[in-house]
C-alpha cells in the first residue's frame, strides 16, 4: 500500500489496476467481491446505490474505498468520506482499462443486492494514441466520469408515473386505452380547427371583484420617488394608458436541456399552449388524450445535438413519456397547468405553495394555478409605493422527470422549461426603470470646464436671449430666412482665435 506524506495532499501517481484488483478479489476480504467460477476469468463486484437500495450493511469495507485509498484520493481521518465519488473513480479506471471488460451490468428490476460482472482480459489490443494505458493516472477525466456516474444512477430515479391501466404492449403510435375524465374547464369549443384569436379576449373581464383598470390606476399613482422627477418624466407610456394594449396572452417559453444552449420562443394564443414531444398530432376526435386543438401546439426541441450519449439516452427516456404533454391554460388573467403526460412534472413559481427546498409536483390531470395577474399587480403596487423592497415574482420554472426544488441546481437537470408572462415582465421593467432614476443611483461623469467650454456657454446664453427677444416681436417684423421656422433665427458662429 502506498503511503502519503503526513500533512500534505496526496500526490498523483500511477497505479496498475489489474494486479491490484485481481489481488483484492483473491483476498476475499470485501463482501460480494468474488470470482464467478474456478477459472478466475470473471468476478462479481457489488454495485449498490445508496439512493436506491439504502445504506450498505457492510459499512466502509468496500472495494471502492480501498481503491480511493490506493490511488491517494482518500486519506483516512483527513479527507471527508464520499462513497459516490469513490465508486465513480473505480468505474472510471475500469472503463479506461484494456484489462477488464464489463459483461453484465445488473438487472433492471433493482434487486436487493445489485452487482456487475467484469471479465479479466488476458490479451488486450495494442494501445493507440486515443486509448489509455492500463495504468490509472489520478485525476484524468474524473469530472467526466463522475458526470457519467451521476447519469448512470439517474434513470431509476427519474419521476415517471406508471400507466393508469396495465395491458398488452401497444403498437407504434397507437392510442392508449385509458379512461380519462377530462376536466370540464378544458372542453373544446364546438367546431373544427384553431379559431382566430378574439380581440375581446385581450381585454380583461369586467366581472372581477377588483377590476384590472382599477389595479392599474393604483399602480400608476406617483410613488415616493416620483415627486422628485420633473413633470415630463412622470408621463406614462402609452402601453399603460391603454391597458388593452398589454400582451396579456403572450408567454415566453425557454426550453433547456442539461448543459445545452436554451431554445426560446414566444407564443400568443388566448387559450394557451400544450408542451409535448410526440409524432402524434392533436385532433378534434382525441381531445380526451391531447387536449383542445385550439391550444398552441409547442413541441420540445430534438435532443439529437446532445453530445453525451448517456445524457441523450436519459433525456430520450423522459421525452418518450411526454406524448400527451403539459397544458398551459390561460383563463382570464390567470395561468394554469394541467399535466396529461406520464412523465412527472415539478415546478416553482409565484403561486407555488412550497417556496422552500421541498419538491413541488403537479398532480396528473389536476388544474394547478401558476400565475395570477391580479396578485402580481397588488404586489407591484406595494413595491411601487415603497412598502416592500422585493419586486413581485413572475417567472415559472418546470422540471420534467426529476424532483424540484431540491439540492441540485437547475443547470444539472435533464429537462427544464421556464415560462414568463410577457405582460408582467413589461410592467415590472417599466417601474423598475422609473424607480431607478434617483440622484443616488446615477453618477454622471463630466470633465471640469476649460476656457473653451466657458466661451461656448456664453454663446449658448446669448443665443437663448436672442431667441427670447425674437418671440416677443410681432410676427410681421420677424426676419424671414429660408429654411428656418418661426421662433428660430440664424446664429452665425465666426472663427475666433483662441490661445
Amino acid at each position: 500500500m502506498n503511503q502519503q506524506a503526513p500533512g500534505g495532499p496526496p500526490a498523483p501517481r500511477r497505479v496498475r489496476l489489474k494486479p491490484w484488483l485481481v489481488a483484492q478479489v483473491n483476498s476475499c476480504q470485501y463482501p460480494g467481491l468474488q470470482w464467478v467460477n474456478g477459472e478466475r476469468k470473471s468476478f462479481y463486484i457489488p454495485w449498490r446505490h445508496a439512493t436506491r437500495h439504502g445504506p450498505s450493511q457492510d459499512g466502509d469495507n468496500t472495494i471502492f474505498k480501498a481503491w480511493a485509498k490506493e490511488t491517494g484520493k482518500y486519506t483516512e481521518g483527513v479527507d471527508e468520506a464520499d462513497p459516490a465519488k469513490w465508486k465513480a473513480n473505480l468505474r472510471c479506471a475500469l472503463n479506461k482499462s484494456r484489462d477488464f471488460c464489463l459483461i453484465y451490468d445488473g438487472p433492471r428490476d433493482m434487486p436487493p443486492q445489485p452487482f456487475k460482472i467484469y471479465e479479466v482480459c488476458s490479451n488486450g489490443p495494442a494501445p493507440t494514441e486515443s486509448q489509455p494505458t492500463d495504468d490509472y493516472i489520478l485525476g484524468v477525466g474524473e469530472e467526466e466520469e463522475e458526470e457519467d456516474e451521476e447519469l448512470q444512477r439517474m434513470l431509476p430515479g427519474l419521476s415517471i408515473t406508471e400507466p393508469l391501466q396495465s395491458g398488452p404492449p401497444m403498437a407504434s403510435y397507437s392510442l392508449p386505452k385509458e379512461d380519462v375524465k377530462w376536466p370540464p374547464a378544458l372542453q373544446p369549443p364546438v367546431g373544427l380547427g384553431t379559431p382566430a384569436p378574439d380581440p375581446s379576449l385581450m381585454v380583461p373581464p369586467s366581472g372581477n371583484p377588483v377590476g384590472f383598470g382599477q389595479l392599474l390606476s393604483e399602480v400608476l399613482e406617483p410613488g415616493p420617488l416620483a415627486t422628485s422627477l420633473p413633470p415630463t418624466e412622470q408621463l406614462l407610456p402609452d402601453l399603460l394608458i391603454s391597458p388593452h394594449m398589454l400582451p396579456l396572452t403572450d408567454l415566453e417559453i425557454k426550453f433547456q436541456y442539461r448543459g445545452r444552449p436554451p431554445c426560446v420562443l414566444t407564443i400568443s394564443n388566448p387559450q394557451g399552449c400544450r408542451l409535448f414531444y410526440s409524432q402524434l398530432e392533436a385532433t378534434q376526435e382525441q381531445v380526451e388524450l391531447f387536449g383542445p386543438v385550439s391550444l398552441e401546439q409547442v413541441r420540445f426541441p430534438s435532443p439529437e445535438d446532445i453530445p453525451s450519449d448517456k445524457q441523450r439516452f436519459y433525456t430520450n427516456q423522459l421525452l418518450d413519456v411526454l406524448d400527451r404533454g403539459l397544458i398551459l391554460q390561460l383563463q382570464g388573467q390567470d395561468l394554469y397547468a394541467i399535466r396529461l403526460c406520464q412523465c412527472k412534472v415539478f415546478w416553482s413559481g409565484p403561486c407555488a405553495s412550497a417556496h422552500g427546498a421541498c419538491p413541488n409536483p403537479i398532480q396528473r390531470e389536476v388544474k394547478t394555478k401558476l400565475f395570477s395577474l391580479e396578485q402580481f399587480l397588488n404586489e407591484l403596487i406595494l413595491f411601487q409605493k415603497g412598502q416592500t423592497n422585493v419586486p413581485p415574482p413572475f417567472e415559472i420554472f418546470f422540471c420534467f422527470g426529476e424532483e424540484w426544488p431540491d439540492h441540485k441546481p437547475r443547470e444539472k437537470k435533464l429537462i427544464t422549461v421556464q415560462v414568463v408572462p410577457v405582460a408582467a415582465r413589461l410592467l415590472l421593467e417599466m417601474f423598475s426603470g422609473e424607480l431607478s432614476w434617483s440622484a443616488d443611483s446615477i453618477r454622471l461623469q463630466i470633465s471640469n470646464p476649460d476656457l473653451k467650454d466657458h466661451m461656448v456657454e456664453q454663446f449658448k446664453e446669448l443665443h437663448h436671449i436672442w431667441q427670447s427677444q425674437q418671440r416677443l416681436q410681432p410676427v410681421a417684423q420677424a426676419p424671414s430666412v429660408t429654411g428656418l421656422g418661426a421662433g428660430q433665427g440664424p446664429w452665425p458662429m465666426h472663427p475666433v482665435g483662441m490661445q
